[in-house]
């Protein structure tokens, strides 16, 4: 809609992944799609410690491994965020849905959406049920640190279809 569009410069979007860019040609990629963003959104990455596993843990300790790190996940999303949790057992959207799917949120009055990114070992049930949304990009399993500037490129691509502007890279 129009008025979502007039006003889609004020929604604030959140990266919340667990662990830390190591590599830096994706730093490099995350800050420029991140330096492309300004103009839309107002953007922000928080990156919490990945929780430390065994070489070869149980299946109760990767689960209690992945409820610690879900619970600190879980206490940087601000109340009343609309949660998008990318989850390999998620929901395949093209880019065109995702970006009517946001200017949905957009039109029922959300203003910061949090996208949340679990660290090498997954996700816990806790952090599935807390999402509004769970989002899968491809059943392959994808490094999460990759997956972080294939984010950033898609949340550009949204921003670039809603305001109905050419996308050409």
């Amino acid at each position: 809609s129009k008025r979502c569009r007039r006003t889609i410069n004020k929604m604030r979007i959140t990266v919340l992944c667990a662990g830390k860019l190591k590599e830096k040609y994706l730093r490099d990629g995350i800050a420029e799609y991140a330096k492309r963003l300004r103009p839309y959104v107002d953007l922000r990455t928080i990156e919490i410690d990945e929780e430390r596993m065994k070489e070869t843990p149980s299946a109760a300790e990767k689960q209690e491994t992945l409820r610690r790190e879900g619970v600190r996940l879980c206490a940087q999303i601000p109340q009343g965020a609309y949660l998008i949790v990318l989850d390999v057992r998620g929901t395949e959207l093209s880019s065109e849905e995702l970006a009517a799917h946001v200017e949905q949120i957009c039109v029922a009055g959300k203003s910061h959406i949090v996208f949340l990114i679990g660290g090498p070992f997954g996700l816990s049930d806790e952090v599935r049920r807390a999402a509004d949304l769970r989002l899968s990009f491809s059943r392959f399993t994808l490094p999460h640190q990759l997956i972080r500037l294939m984010l950033m490129e898609q949340i550009y691509r949204v921003f670039k279809i809603n305001r109905r502007e050419p996308y050409h890279l």
